[in-house]
């Protein structure tokens, strides 16, 4: 009972392409991977400005961290 056998999920599939129909499945999956692609070109610019960022400034910031001890 634990483990799926691939006769279920081919009845759940059969299912889910009679709610929803093969049209609406596909225009959900390129939504979804247009999604997945703006995120990627997002995440891209964004490593990119702020690896520019640090080259501009050239500054280094050297902190020391202290521990608190409340007696």
């Amino acid at each position: 009972m634990g483990s799926f056998s691939i006769w279920h999920w081919l009845i759940v599939l059969v299912v889910v392409l009679l709610i929803f129909g093969t049209k609406k499945l596909r225009n959900i999956g390129s939504d979804l991977g247009g999604a997945v692609k703006g995120f990627k070109e997002g995440m891209k610019e964004n490593t990119t400005k702020l690896g520019d960022k640090t080259e501009e400034d050239g500054h280094t910031i050297d902190v020391e961290v202290k521990d608190k001890h409340h007696s």
